[in-house]
């Protein structure tokens, strides 16, 4: 696959700081996909995007595109508001995990027959994990719960790519070829909370990753959907039904 021009502007980016930031500059996310004759969708796609990108799905986007556009159902999408920033990341994660934690719990309660897919980039991985799994605790600050079982039950796929969060032994959910944790690795209890989930998520990282796996390169970090945008449509899909 061809990197699309925003993944090329992305790979040109350099690193600054010690906390290795980024900035992530997105196109706009396009129009919310929603039922013709409105009402919920059949599937639901919330997205939370990566560090410093603008508000939106950011890069994330062309897969949920891809998946709107091959799929037979009605799909609607959104995207998780929260401020994404480096600096201040425990509390930037922290207000990412609560602001999904709602919007989900509504989406839900509002459409109860809906299927969620989730998928998030980088912090926005994070963000997505930790509210199935349980979250933040160490470094991150206080540890939060898990969403309720009567709403993650909802959750029938979820794709992620370059989790600091990432744990190289224990998740039966990884995908990709990184050995080594992640920036912030998860608590046994939280990756056992998410093995839990480990058919309906697959979590892509890679070796070299500066962010997932312990490495040095940002190019690694920013090109996920490169190398895994076709395989992770077709997990979506296929758990979604097509």
């Amino acid at each position: 696959m061809n990197p699309s021009p925003v993944l090329r502007r992305l790979a040109a980016l350099a690193v600054a700081g010690t906390a290795g930031a980024i900035v992530l500059t997105a196109l706009p996310s396009p129009a919310a996909a929603v039922p013709s004759s409105g009402g919920c969708a059949q599937v639901s796609i919330i997205t939370a995007r990566a560090s410093t990108e603008n508000a939106g799905e950011g890069i994330t986007g062309a897969l949920v595109t891809q998946v709107v556009n091959a799929s037979t159902q009605t799909v609607s999408r959104a995207a998780v508001s929260y401020p994404a920033t480096l600096n201040n990341y425990n509390n930037s994660s922290l207000q990412g995990i609560n602001a999904l934690k709602t919007q989900l719990t509504n989406l839900v309660n509002s459409c109860p027959s809906t299927k969620v897919v989730l998928m998030g980039y980088s912090q926005g991985a994070h963000v997505v994990a930790d509210v199935l799994g349980g979250g933040q605790g160490g470094s991150l600050g206080t540890a939060t719960p898990a969403i309720a079982a009567n709403i993650s039950s909802h959750v029938v796929a979820v794709a992620t790519f370059g989790d600091p969060r990432h744990v190289a032994s224990g998740p039966n959910f990884n995908a990709g070829t990184s050995t080594r944790n992640g920036r912030f690795p998860r608590s046994a209890a939280q990756v056992s909370a998410l093995n839990a989930f480990s058919p309906r998520i697959r979590s892509w990282c890679d070796t070299n990753d500066t962010f997932c796996a312990g490495g040095n390169s940002v190019n690694v970090h920013l090109t996920y959907l490169n190398r895994y945008q076709n395989a992770a449509a077709s997990f979506v899909l296929n758990l979604i039904g097509g």
